[in-house]
């Protein structure tokens, strides 16, 4: 049964507008495909899975909606606008974000340092003109996002390398809602950590959902994409093969469409 039945999905062809959209995206290198003609939407208060096996083509397809890559062929939709990315920063710049599996933080730098890391708040006036930074302001808006998110830390000026993975990974999913205004990309973010604080993780995904911002879940732990999951799109040798709702389907058959089982059972019984 879908763990998110408190939240309404907007399946696709229903008449919204997607958030994001990839349409007919390919990566080749060379005459190595990595992707094929790729389409996906992504609408609000979704959390959308994308799971398969290594190689399948996940972390390229990522790479591509975060700007890291540019595809060979194929239109990046957000709103409804067309873009085109020729960095990461354009990808933020668009309000997409993205939080990887080392979370990149800085460990020697306090919560609200790394909140606004890259994007530091300067104060007005002649001290501004030196680079004078404004923190007070960014430690007031940094409480203000990790309490949006529902993420409970003791203080904002402790230093993140004293945090817990858990705690760690909340940091990460707080920075990436204060400034991903479309949508976030979550590559492997339970990868490290304990059932307990995956749990947690889990919690504050469903929250940013809640909120509106939907979530591509990118993850190996299969049972905890069909908990949290509206969808799950499988990726197969660069291929999306399968489209998947938890209330429709059982881990096991998740399992075979990740490995082609599935796949190869429905070709022979055409």
């Amino acid at each position: 049964m879908n763990g998110r039945s408190d939240v309404t999905s907007h399946p696709v062809g229903d008449g919204s507008t997607p958030v994001v959209e990839v349409r007919s995206i390919t990566k080749r290198y060379g005459s190595i495909h990595a992707l094929h003609e790729i389409n996906m939407k992504l609408f609000p208060n979704e959390i959308v899975g994308l799971v398969g096996d290594n190689g399948a083509g996940k972390s390229t397809l990522v790479n591509i909606i975060s700007g890291a890559l540019e595809p060979t062929s194929g239109q990046i939709y957000v709103s409804g606008r067309e873009v085109s990315f020729k960095s990461p920063s354009d990808a933020r710049d668009a309000g997409i974000e993205t939080v990887y599996q080392d979370l990149a933080l800085a460990p020697d730098l306090s919560i609200w340092a790394n909140l606004f890391l890259g994007r530091e708040e300067i104060v007005r006036g002649p001290l501004g003109w030196i680079g004078w930074l404004d923190r007070k302001t960014m430690m007031q808006r940094s409480v203000g996002d990790l309490e949006r998110t529902r993420i409970r830390i003791s203080s904002v000026t402790n230093r993140v390398g004293r945090l817990s993975g858990g705690q760690r990974q909340a940091v990460a999913v707080g920075r990436a809602v204060a400034w991903g205004s479309q949508v976030i990309l979550m590559d492997e973010p339970t990868a490290a950590l304990g059932v307990e604080q995956q749990a947690k993780v889990a919690d504050l995904i469903k929250n940013v959902a809640g909120n509106g911002t939907p979530v591509l879940l990118i993850s190996h732990n299969i049972p905890q994409v069909y908990e949290i999951c509206d969808r799950i799109l499988v990726l197969f040798h660069g291929r999306i093969i399968a489209e998947l709702r938890p209330s429709e389907t059982h881990v096991d058959e998740i399992v075979s469409w990740i490995t082609g089982a599935a796949l190869f059972g429905a070709k022979a019984n055409a």
